[in-house]
């Protein structure tokens, strides 16, 4: 049996992240795929937990070979979600997450159109800004070309199945929780 693949996107600072991370430990045959970037780790990341972490010229040799379901240049970086990695997971059974930016999910559709589609939002593009500062993982600079990228990626989330507000978080998570429910 094949399980089922779910897809998240949404700006940066939208919430993607804490609301995949709640999602998978409530949902135990959820299994998150592992993104491939040409950004550095930050601080605590690992190789193969959080990304596989290459070069450019590594993921461009995989990009060539054909070897990713989807692929887009974000603020500079590349990031790729490997088919192959994908397709065994479904395999097994396990239902699949990613947690990609809307151009990998637009791909992913058209690669996979079985694919459910969710669109994390921000309340506004202020609190993005306010959450985005207090992570504190990004220089000034980059958290606003974040801001900036943020009202264009917004218009792309008429592309998916589920569009979801976070402005609480705990009722965000149940709206993702009755999805794939």
């Amino acid at each position: 049996m094949s399980g089922r693949l779910f897809v998240v996107s949404g700006p940066s600072g939208a919430g993607k992240s804490s609301l995949c991370s709640a999602l998978l430990d409530a949902c135990p045959n959820l299994k998150l795929s592992i993104s491939c970037t040409t950004r550095a780790p930050r601080p605590g990341e690992q190789h193969g937990r959080e990304y596989f972490f290459l070069s450019r010229s590594e993921f461009e040799a995989q990009r060539q070979r054909g070897a990713f379901l989807e692929s887009a240049e974000v603020h500079g970086n590349l990031y790729g979600t490997r088919q192959a990695d994908v397709e065994q997971m479904l395999e097994t059974g396990a239902d699949v997450l990613l947690e990609i930016d809307w151009q990998g999910a637009r791909q992913v559709a058209a690669k996979m159109p079985q694919a459910i589609r969710i669109f994390i939002l921000p309340p506004s593009l202020d609190v993005l800004r306010e959450r985005l500062v207090a992570r504190a993982q990004d220089e000034a600079a980059v958290v606003e070309r974040r801001v900036a990228a943020a009202e264009d990626e917004m218009a792309h989330a008429d592309e998916a199945h589920h569009q979801i507000v976070n402005d609480d978080f705990s009722q965000t998570l149940n709206a993702l929780l009755e999805i794939f429910r």
